[in-house]
C-alpha cells in the first residue's frame, strides 16, 4: 500500500509543460443518407488522443490544437470512419458539414456471436478464443483476429480471457470463478453493446488498470445510443439456424429522459454438428433520467437465456469411423434427437449507473450492480449399469483389438459394425433399464446438471479529471461480494422414482454422499452428490495519469486489490468426514501492479509506442481449492500469479495508408492447474478398469509468450481497400512445475489423500489449444451507391495438442516399486512417446458482402443486408485437443499403442466447415 501513495505522490509533483497552441476547429457531423445531425460522435486529434464529443445538432469545436499538420478522427459506431489532414492557419477552421457513411461492415459483428458463444466456458473446451473482446475496435490487425482467425481459436498474442477485462457501464464482467467473461449474459443482444472502447494489451483505459491482454467496456447509457429503430432477422449453420431481433432508441427529449429497449431471440433444432439443440432469448432496457447538466442517473437490466447441446471430443478413431461432425452426446427419443449434455445460462443483471459532473474539467460515474441466476452443465449418471456413454472405450473396436492382440479383417468388420449399431445415446434402454431396476422405484440411470447459482454484488466508482491541458487524472474503486452455491441437480429420473444418494464404487460411510442424511432417495429437482458454497470478496483500486504534450505522451498507472476466498461445505462427504462440512479456512491475496507507457509523435502521422506492465495476480476461485466439490482443502503451495509484459509499436496514420508493426513479449509466473481424470497406474497403483479417480494440481508453472504482430490497410482508390495481417508466436511453458494428486481412493482408506509426483516436465512444450502463427490478407469493394463485398485468405498453423501433465512427471517411465526404469523406457522411447503432437496447418477463404438502400428521400429508413460464407472450400480442421491421462505409466501407455489404434487416444476438437451467415434488416 505505501509503494501506491508513494507512486501517486511522486506523479501529482510532476512539472507542468504547456505546449503551443493554435486558433480552434469545429465542424458538423450528419448521417450521408437521412442527413440529420449525428450527437455523440467522437471527433479527436490523432497526435493527442483527446476526444471531443459533438452536441444536439451534430457541432463539435476544440478550444485549441497543436501548431502544424494534424490528422483528424471523426469516429461513430456503426459509421465509417472519416480522417482528415488539418493545415496550419492562423484563423479558426470551420469544417463545415463532414458526412458520415453507414458502415454496412458492421453488420459483421452479428456473425461474430457464432465465435463467442461457441466457447461458452466448458471445462473441456481446449482453449478459449478471445475474439469477443474485438467486436469494437477498428485495428486492421484486430479485426483479422476476430473475424477470420476467431473461428479458429485464434488467441490474441496467446493470451487466455483472464487476462483481459470486460466491463458494461464500468463494471467488471469477468467471472471470479474462472477470470473469464460469460459472453452468453448479453449474448442476442448486438445492438445494445455496440458502444463500445478497446485497448489493445496494457495500454491504458479510463475505467480500469486492466490486464495484459485488452480491456473491453461496453457502454449502455440510453441517452448515447443513435435514436431510431432497427428489426432484423438472420439465418446461418453454425451454432444457431435463426435470429430475430428488434431494438429502439428514443433518444433524449426535452424532459431528460431517454431509454432504450432490445430483444432477440435465436433458435435451431440442431447446429453444425449433430445434435446440437439451441435456444436463447435475450431482453435488454436501459433508462436514463437527466436531471440537470450535472447529473444523470442510468437503469441498465440484462436477461439473456441460452440453452444449447453440446458436441463431443472425439478420438481419432472414433472420427475415422463417424466422420468429423459425430456427436456421442445425443440419441433419438420419442422420434426427436435429445442432447445428454445440455449447457442452460441465465443470470440476469441490473445496474444502476450516476453520472456526476462535478466540474467543466472532471467527471465521477458511480455504478452498482447485481447478478443472480444460474448456470448448469447435463450430463448421464448411473449405478450398477453399464455406461450409456457410447464412445466409452469398451464399445470401441480397439479394445477389442488390445484384448485379443490384434483383429482380423472380419473380426474388424464385426465389430466396427456393432459399434456403429449403437453409435447414439439408447434413451429408450434407460428408461426401460429403470422400470426393470431390481430396486423397486430405483433409478438406475438419471439426467443432471452441475449447477451453479450465483449472487454477485458490484460496486464501483471511477474518476476522469483534467488536471490541467496537458494532464488527466484516471482513478477508480472496485467491490464485488460472491456467494455461489454449487451442487449436482437431478433434471430428470428417466422414469423411476428416485436416486440413491450414493457413491456405488466405494462402500460404507464413504459411499455416502452426505452422512448428515445417509442413503437419502433423491428426487428431480433435488441437490445430490456434492453441494457447497464458495464466498469471495475482492477489492481493487487504481490511479493512473496520462500526459499530452506535442512530440510525446506517457501515461503511469498503479493499483491494488485484495483478494479473500473461503469455502463453506453444505454437505459431509463420507470420504472426507472431518474436511468437507462447514466452513474452510479463508485465504487471502493482496495484489498490485505498476504500468507505463510512451508514445513519441515522429510527426502526426508516424509514432512510436511503448507500454510496459508488471503486476501480481490472485490466482482464481476455480483454482483455490483442490477438490471442491467434495472438501476443503485449500490447493497447496498456492501463490499469486506475477505478470511481466511489454511491448513496442511503430504506427502509420495517414488517410489512405494504416500501418502497425508491433513486437511483445510478457511471462507469467506461478500459474497454478486443476484437472480431473480417471488414471490408471498412479502412485503405484497395479491397475484397474477405472483405477482411481483424482484431481491433479500443477503449480509453479511459468509461460512464455513472444512474437510479432503486423496490420496493413492501404486505400488503392476511393472505393477499393487492401488490408494485411499477420501474427507470428511462440508460446511456450518456459519452466518446470510440481504436480500433486488428490485421490478419492487413498481418503477412503483413511489415509492423506496427496500424492507428490515431484517436478512435471513442462519446459519448452508449446501452449495448446490455438494457431501460433496466423497471416490474412483482403480485399474490399465499397461503392458509393451503398453497396460492399469483400474476401479474404487466411493462413493458420502451429497449433499444438494439450499435453497430459501426469505423464510428465517420474512416475510415468520409473517403477515405483523397484526405483528403475520400466523396461524399454530408455531416455529415446520416452521422448518420442511424449513429444507434443502438432496440428496440421490450414488456409481458409472467406467472403463477405452487403447493401443497404434509402427506402425514400422524404424520411429516414434503410434497409439492407449482410451475407458472408466462412471456409469457402470446406477445409477440416482441428482447432484444439487434448491427452487423456487413464495410461499414466510408459508399459500402460505402450500396451495401449501396440496394435495401432489405441483406445486412450487424444480427443480432438473440429472447426466448422463452410458456413453462411446471412442478416437482413430495416432501421427507422
Amino acid at each position: 500500500m505505501k509503494k501506491l501513495v508513494l507512486s501517486t505522490l511522486l506523479v501529482l509533483q510532476a512539472v507542468l509543460v504547456f505546449a503551443q497552441q493554435s486558433p480552434a476547429l469545429k465542424g458538423k457531423v450528419i448521417d450521408a443518407k437521412s442527413q440529420r445531425p449525428l450527437q455523440n460522435v467522437s471527433a479527436f486529434i490523432q497526435s493527442t488522443n483527446q476526444p471531443v464529443l459533438t452536441n444536439f445538432n451534430g457541432e463539435f469545436a476544440f478550444e485549441t490544437i497543436p501548431s502544424g499538420e494534424q490528422v483528424l478522427v471523426i469516429r461513430f459506431t456503426g459509421y465509417n470512419q472519416q480522417t482528415l489532414v488539418i493545415e496550419p492557419s492562423t484563423e479558426t477552421i470551420d469544417l463545415g458539414t463532414i458526412l458520415l457513411e453507414e458502415d454496412i461492415t458492421s453488420e459483421q459483428q452479428l456473425s461474430l456471436i457464432t465465435i463467442t458463444e461457441n466457447d461458452l466456458g466448458d471445462d473441456n473446451s481446449g482453449s478459449e478464443s478471445t475474439a469477443g473482446l474485438l467486436q469494437a475496435t477498428r485495428d486492421t490487425y484486430q479485426q483479422a483476429a476476430a473475424f477470420n482467425w476467431g473461428q479458429a481459436r485464434f488467441r490474441i498474442r496467446g493470451l487466455d480471457n483472464e487476462y483481459g477485462t470486460t466491463m458494461i457501464n464500468g463494471i467488471v464482467m469477468n467471472k471470479l470463478y474462472d477470470g473469464r467473461p460469460q459472453w452468453g449474459n448479453w449474448g442476442g443482444l448486438n445492438d445494445a453493446t455496440r458502444n463500445q472502447e478497446f485497448t489493445m494489451g496494457s495500454k491504458p483505459s479510463d475505467y480500469t488498470f486492466g490486464g495484459i491482454l485488452g480491456t473491453q467496456e461496453i457502454n449502455t447509457r440510453a441517452s448515447f445510443y443513435r435514436p431510431g429503430s432497427r428489426i432484423s432477422m438472420s439465418g446461418t449453420n453454425t451454432n444457431y439456424s435463426w435470429r430475430l431481433m428488434g431494438t429502439h432508441a428514443s433518444g433524449m427529449n426535452k424532459d431528460g429522459w431517454a431509454f432504450v429497449v432490445s430483444a432477440s431471440r435465436r433458435w435451431a433444432q440442431e447446429g453444425y454438428f449433430e445434435g446440437t439443440d439451441y435456444a436463447a432469448n435475450s431482453l435488454f432496457a436501459s433508462v436514463e433520467k437527466k436531471f440537470n447538466e450535472n447529473h444523470s442517473l442510468n437503469l441498465t437490466t440484462i436477461y439473456a437465456q441460452n440453452s444449447r447441446g453440446k458436441n463431443s471430443p472425439n478420438t481419432q478413431e472414433v472420427t475415422d469411423l463417424m466422420g468429423v461432425k459425430y456427436n456421442s452426446y445425443w440419441g433419438w427419443q420419442d422420434g426427436k434427437k435429445r442432447n445428454s449434455r445440455d449447457k442452460d445460462v441465465e443470470e440476469p443483471i441490473v445496474m444502476l449507473s450516476h453520472y456526476w459532473k462535478l466540474s467543466e474539467r472532471t467527471n465521477l460515474n458511480t455504478n452498482v450492480a447485481f447478478q443472480t441466476g444460474f448456470i448448469g452443465n447435463s450430463r448421464l449418471d448411473f449405478q450398477l449399469g453399464a455406461n450409456p456413454d457410447p464412445t466409452y472405450y469398451r464399445n470401441l473396436p480397439s479394445y477389442f483389438s488390445n484384448e485379443l492382440g490384434g483383429l482380423t479383417p472380419d473380426q474388424n468388420s464385426l465389430y466396427t459394425n456393432a459399434f456403429r449399431s449403437r453409435a447414439q445415446i439408447d434413451w429408450n434402454a434407460m428408461y426401460v433399464a429403470n422400470q426393470n431396476s431390481a430396486f423397486t422405484g430405483r433409478s438406475i440411470y438419471a439426467l443432471y446438471e452441475d449447477r451453479t447459482e450465483d449472487n454477485l454484488f458490484n460496486a464501483n466508482t471511477i474518476l476522469i479529471s483534467n488536471l490541467s491541458d496537458n494532464i488527466i487524472l484516471n482513478a477508480g474503486a472496485n467491490v464485488r461480494k460472491l456467494r455461489s452455491q454449487n451442487f449436482q441437480n437431478m433434471l430428470d429420473l428417466l422414469g423411476g422414482q428416485y436416486f440413491l444418494d450414493i457413491d456405488p464404487f466405494f462402500s460404507g460411510d464413504a459411499a455416502q454422499a452426505d452422512l448428515n442424511n445417509p442413503n437419502r432417495q433423491v428426487r428431480e429437482n433435488e441437490a445430490y452428490g456434492y453441494n457447497y458454497l464458495l464466498h469471495a470478496l475482492t477489492f481493487d483500486g487504481f490511479t493512473q495519469f496520462k500526459f499530452n504534450y506535442d512530440k510525446a505522451d506517457f501515461y503511469l498507472a498503479q493499483s491494488f486489490s485484495r483478494t479473500e476466498y473461503q469455502r463453506e461445505g453444505i454437505f459431509r462427504n463420507g470420504i472426507y468426514a472431518n474436511n468437507s462440512f462447514g466452513k474452510s479456512k479463508s485465504v487471502t491475496f493482496e495484489n498490485f501492479g505498476f504500468k507505463g507507457g510512451l508514445t513519441y509523435k515522429i510527426t502526426g502521422k508516424h509514432l512510436l509506442d511503448f507500454n510496459g506492465v508488471y503486476m501480481t495476480k490472485a490466482p482464481n476461485l476455480r483454482n483455490s481449492f483442490s477438490n471442491a466439490r467434495l472438501n476443503n482443502t485449500i490447493t497447496p503451495d498456492l501463490r499469486s500469479e506475477s505478470v511481466v509484459s511489454a511491448d513496442g509499436s511503430y504506427i502509420i496514420r495517414a488517410p489512405k495508408f494504416k500501418a502497425r508493426f508491433t513486437g511483445f513479449y510478457s511471462k507469467i509466473k506461478d500459474a497454478t492447474e486443476i484437472a480431473f481424470f480417471y488414471g490408471e497406474g498412479i502412485g503405484g497403483d497395479d491397475g484397474g478398469d477405472e483405477d482411481t479417480f483424482v484431481s491433479e494440481i500443477v503449480t509453479g508453472l511459468s509461460k512464455q509468450n513472444m512474437g510479432a504482430e503486423v496490420g496493413l490497410e492501404y486505400n488503392i482508390t476511393s472505393t477499393i481497400k487492401a488490408t494485411a495481417a499477420a501474427s507470428y508466436g511462440q508460446y511456450i511453458y518456459s519452466s518446470n512445475g510440481n504436480l500433486k494428486t488428490n485421490d478419492d481412493n487413498v481418503a477412503a482408506t483413511g489415509n492423506n489423500p496427496l500424492t507428490d509426483f515431484g517436478t512435471v516436465y513442462m519446459k519448452n512444450y508449446r501452449q495448446p489449444g490455438m494457431p501460433q502463427t496466423a497471416a490474412s490478407f483482403g480485399l474490399e469493394y465499397r461503392d458509393p451507391n451503398f453497396w460492399w463485398i469483400g474476401a479474404n485468405v487466411n493462413y493458420l498453423g502451429d497449433t499444438y495438442l494439450d499435453v497430459s501433465n501426469i505423464l510428465r512427471t517420474d512416475n510415468f517411465s520409473i517403477d515405483g516399486t523397484t526405483g528403475d526404469n520400466y523396461a524399454g523406457a530408455t531416455p529415446e522411447t520416452v521422448r518420442a512417446a511424449l513429444r507434443q503432437e502438432k496440428f496440421d496447418s490450414f488456409t481458409l477463404v472467406n467472403l463477405t458482402g452487403g447493401k443497404s438502400w434509402r427506402i425514400s428521400r422524404a424520411n429516414r429508413n434503410t434497409f439492407g443486408f449482410f451475407a458472408s460464407v466462412n471456409n469457402v472450400f470446406d477445409i477440416e480442421y482441428k482447432t484444439g485437443g487434448f491427452e487423456q491421462s487413464r495410461k499414466a505409466t510408459f508399459p500402460d501407455l505402450q500396451a495401449d499403442l501396440a496394435n495401432g489404434t489405441p483406445s486412450f487416444g487424444p480427443k480432438y476438437f473440429y472447426g466448422y466447415g463452410r458456413t453462411f451467415f446471412v442478416n437482413f434488416y430495416i432501421n427507422f
